[in-house]
Parts: C-alpha cells; structure tokens; sequence
C-alpha cells in the first residue's frame, strides 16, 4: 500500500498562477525539490509551488528541506534572519539563519551518504540569502543533529510540509543580505530569544518550523554547545557530535 505522501505526488496539480508576487520569488518556485515519504525515502521531484501548495500538503505530499542555525563561536550568539515581505511562504517572519531545501537540480544536493546533499545545499543557500562566501560555511563543518517531520501552514493557500535536516555551524561569517530573500538580521544569546518568544509583540512573528525546534530542541543543545566551549573560550559545533539520534525521522505532526 503507497504512503499518503507517495499517492499525492502522483495526484499533485499546480494549477496557481504567480504573476501577482514577486517575479523573482516566482521564478524561484520553478526549482525542483526532492520528493520523500514519510522515511525519508526520496521518491521523486516536483517543483516548489506544487510542493508548498496546501492543496497538495493536504494529501501528504512531503518534500526534503534544511534549517542551518549559525552560532558566532566567541559567544555563541545565533544569527537570526527576518524573512522578506517578497516571500510568498511565511513572509515578514523571524527565523533560524537559514531554511531551504536541497534541490534535484543539483546532483550533489541529491547524496545522502553523510548528509552532504543537505549540507551542499545549506552552503549554497547561505550565500543567496545572507551574501555568505561558500568558503566560510565549508559542508564538513557543518554538525547534523536529527530530521523532523513537520506541517506548517502559512495562508490558505500555502504551507509548508518537510522533512528537515537540522545543521549546526559555528563560523565567523560575513553577511551582505539579500533583500529579496530577508529585510533584516540578528545575533541574540538564549535569553534575548526566549525574550522575543515571550514577548506578545512579537511572539507570533515566528515560523513555525524555528518554534518547533526551539521548543523542543535548540535551547538544550544551545546549552550543551556552551557547556563544551574550548579552552580558547570559543563554542565548536562538532562538540555536538551524538547528542541527538539522526538515524530516523522525528514525527512532529
């Protein structure tokens, strides 16, 4: 028997027209995400509009994404970024440092052998989001900790629905934003977020993925990651090596 997310590919209609958004948010929703059932067993390709359209998340259809959280390693503040009024998921949000999908249009966003498909990706949408060289978000570097299973709607008629990779990295960086992609960036220690979480002005301002995991996740790894800074005072994302099991999905919805 086919898994919900098998039979809505095959269902699957993108039927929406985009003239009104964005062009370049548009022309972005052409790029091909990698289709998965609930295993995380790729199983085809679909591009993004179809893939973020409720009607067809409504029918199972999952797809494979990543959230990269980038920790400044003499503090080991996060970098934030608020999403653009451009996007058409979930714009105006404030969210982890980055959240995208590896593509099927890139070979080497499709390896699953250690993770490199998710963190080829994470590197190469660093640098179109936040202007961030490739040379500072090398794809070793870069600590996987588990998968989720999530659904998330945005508006009646967008949503999201992933498996997604949660990537670690620890790296000075620079940013030089992307104004189509984010309208605004941070460095907040715990305490400033949960303030931010907590705070009614700005408690819904978040994606739902970044709550998902930070509710449930990021605040104990956060708080290992600076329990095991080194002797130089610096936090090093690798010191997480094993403290999550990413052998399989984490079912959230």
């Amino acid at each position: 028997m086919s898994s919900p997310a098998v039979l809505a590919a095959r269902a699957a209609l993108a039927s929406i027209d985009l003239t009104n958004y964005d062009p370049e948010q548009s022309r972005l929703m052409d790029e091909k995400c990698i289709l998965v059932d609930e295993q995380d067993n790729a199983i085809g390709a679909m591009d993004k509009k179809t893939c973020h359209l409720m009607e067809n998340i409504n029918k199972g259809l999952l797809h494979r994404a990543f959230s990269a959280f980038i920790f400044r390693p003499s503090d080991g503040k996060l970098l934030l970024q608020q999403r653009a009024s451009e996007k058409i998921t979930f714009p105006d949000m404030w969210t982890n440092t980055c959240c995208s999908h590896p593509l099927d249009d890139f070979e080497e966003e499709k390896i699953e052998e250690g993770q490199l498909g998710v963190r080829s990706a994470a590197s190469r949408k660093l640098e179109h989001e936040l202007g961030i060289p490739q040379s500072q978000t090398p794809v070793d570097e870069f600590q996987y900790l588990t998968k989720i299973h999530y659904l998330a709607p945005s508006n009646g008629m967008w949503g999201e629905h992933e498996v997604d990779y949660i990537l670690f990295l620890t790296a000075d960086v620079t940013v030089i934003p992307n104004k189509n992609e984010i309208q605004d960036y941070k460095y907040v220690d715990k305490a400033e977020l949960q303030a931010m979480f907590n705070d009614s002005s700005t408690a819904n301002s978040f994606t739902p993925w970044f709550k998902l995991i930070a509710r449930d996740f990021l605040f104990g790894w956060w708080d290992i990651l600076m329990e095991r800074q080194g002797f130089d005072g610096r936090v090093y994302a690798k010191t997480l090596t094993g403290v999550a099991d990413g052998s399989k999905v984490i079912k959230m919805v």
